[in-house]
């Protein structure tokens, strides 16, 4: 039950369900249209995920480098540096929903700020989740859509991971360096056999993912990992983000039976300039996750996409789904007003996509 109620009460799937029902009284969905790949390769990843945070991998890391840190400018970068990595291979949402309490535990019992900390390791999640084709579920669907060789998407997104780390870089510049106690390590331990064996299924599903196998594969074995590990994993499982995948090819497969509509929306993304600021503009009132679908269907500029797409994560609540949990989970651990949170978290938050849209439109013009 309580997996059926996160998954009617996701305002993302709401939508995409009450736009995907409206579009069938014009044209009926093509099974074809629908990219089981991206499915398949989404729920592999969504498994995994929660296998690695079950057996408390993040948390451990957390810990064991905070533990170094004794002032305030040293355990934001390792806070954010650990949401970056965390983000590449974990994906934004479970960085998120990891480190953010865990920081705000560590502010509360010291007095340390809260507001630029947590809205500096949502940033880095996001930027380190742009960094693979795992780290944001719309990355699988741009390589699976594209057909991305692993060496093309890094050459994507190498350049923009390097320029985000160097602008994060200055901003911790401006953090003053106030003295706190070391932080104690807590007693928590990795089960080291399977954490080696995810790691092994993480390695089959890369694999997957480029096409190198067929990717149910990589699905099967990372299901009955999951289930030989403890059953309740699967029901952690965000299903409603691969109901949303669903919804959106399904809408997606009958708007393209339509002859203005299809005409519209390659007005809008004639060239790569205007499918990147397509993508960034659309991510920000529908989310990155459904915009990128969107606009996957009617471009060829998967580059600009890429960029846009991740990019577009930056600015609104909705923006992606990260940014959602990272309000969400202040609400509940933060102890600053969250008034004041939004409001300044939404500042920062623009202030990062303005900054990233300038970089990503000068990687796109120079080629970088």
């Amino acid at each position: 039950m309580t997996v059926l109620k996160n998954i009617a009460k996701d305002r993302i799937l709401q939508i995409t369900v009450l736009i995907t029902v409206i579009s069938l009284f014009f044209a009926r969905p093509r099974f074809a249209d629908i990219n089981f790949h991206t499915l398949w390769s989404v729920a592999a990843m969504l498994t995994i995920i929660q296998i690695y945070a079950y057996l408390h991998v993040l948390d451990v890391l957390a810990y064991k480098l905070t533990s170094i840190a004794d002032n305030t400018r040293k355990l934001n970068m390792l806070f954010t540096a650990l949401a970056v990595i965390a983000g590449m291979f974990l994906g934004n949402d479970i960085t998120a929903l990891t480190l953010i309490p865990l920081y705000l535990n560590i502010a509360k019992r010291y007095k340390l700020p809260q507001i630029l900390p947590v809205t500096l390791i949502g940033m880095g999640a996001n930027i380190g989740a742009a960094f693979t084709p795992w780290g944001n579920p719309h990355n699988i669907f741009l390589v699976s859509r594209y057909n991305v060789s692993p060496l093309k998407f890094f050459e994507w997104s190498v350049p923009y991971l390097i320029l985000s780390l160097i602008i994060m870089l200055l901003v911790f510049l401006f953090i003053p360096k106030k003295e706190i106690p070391t932080q104690k390590t807590e007693p928590i331990r990795i089960s080291w056999r399977p954490t080696i064996i995810t790691t092994v299924v993480f390695i089959f599903f890369f694999f997957g993912v480029f096409r190198a196998i067929n990717i149910i594969w990589p699905l099967i074995v990372a299901i009955v990992l999951a289930l030989a590990i403890n059953p309740r994993i699967m029901l952690k499982i965000d299903y409603a983000l691969l109901l949303t995948f669903t919804g959106f090819f399904i809408f997606i497969s009958d708007i393209q039976q339509i002859p203005a509509i299809v005409n519209l929306i390659h007005d809008m993304v004639y060239s790569e300039i205007s499918t990147y600021f397509v993508s960034i503009i659309s991510s920000q009132v529908m989310s990155n996750v459904p915009s990128t679908i969107l606009v996957g269907k009617f471009t060829n500029y998967a580059q600009a996409l890429f960029l846009g797409s991740n990019i577009g994560g930056f600015g609104s609540a909705i923006g992606s789904m990260a940014n959602m949990l990272v309000l969400k989970t202040f609400n509940q651990h933060g102890s600053v007003s969250k008034k004041k949170f939004f409001i300044q978290w939404t500042i920062m938050q623009f202030a990062g996509l303005i900054i990233l849209t300038i970089v990503g439109l000068g990687l796109l013009i120079f080629r970088i």
